[in-house]
């Protein structure tokens, strides 16, 4: 999964666990189309409330591999309105953060004089800290 993704379902984290998203197809669906596995689903049936399942599935997802977020997507057939919050949200993400950029920029790397000091050497380290 993409960077932006990861960051999107992270900004949107508590606003998705309110919504219950593992209830109905979600899950099927997901295992359907390869993102979950067996052993996932079962892992997140086992959780006690809808709160802990829809929190689980969202520490699960972005693990998944590319495709994750937009079968996610796809996946919220029965949630209209979170599917068009979670677009939303990547399309603003995707013009704050180009997706050429998502790795260098989750490294958190500092600009600064110093930072990579070494045997009296000095040089600037340059990134994008998100």
């Amino acid at each position: 999964m993409e960077a932006r993704d990861k960051q999107v379902l992270r900004s949107l984290r508590l606003e998705l666990g309110a919504e219950v998203l593992v209830e109905g197809l979600v899950l099927q669906y997901l295992y359907q189309e390869g993102v979950l596995t067996e052993n996932h689903v079962q892992e997140i049936n086992a959780q006690t409330t809808g709160l802990r399942k829809t929190m689980l599935l969202l520490d699960i997802l972005p693990s998944r591999g590319p495709k994750a977020f937009d079968t996610f997507l796809d996946s919220l057939q029965e949630f209209p309105w979170v599917r068009e919050k979670l677009k939303k949200a990547r399309e603003e993400a995707m013009t704050v953060l180009p997706a050429g950029l998502e790795e260098k920029g989750r490294a958190g790397r500092r600009t600064g004089w110093g930072a990579g000091e070494e045997k009296g050497q000095k040089f600037q380290t340059v990134g994008m800290r998100t």
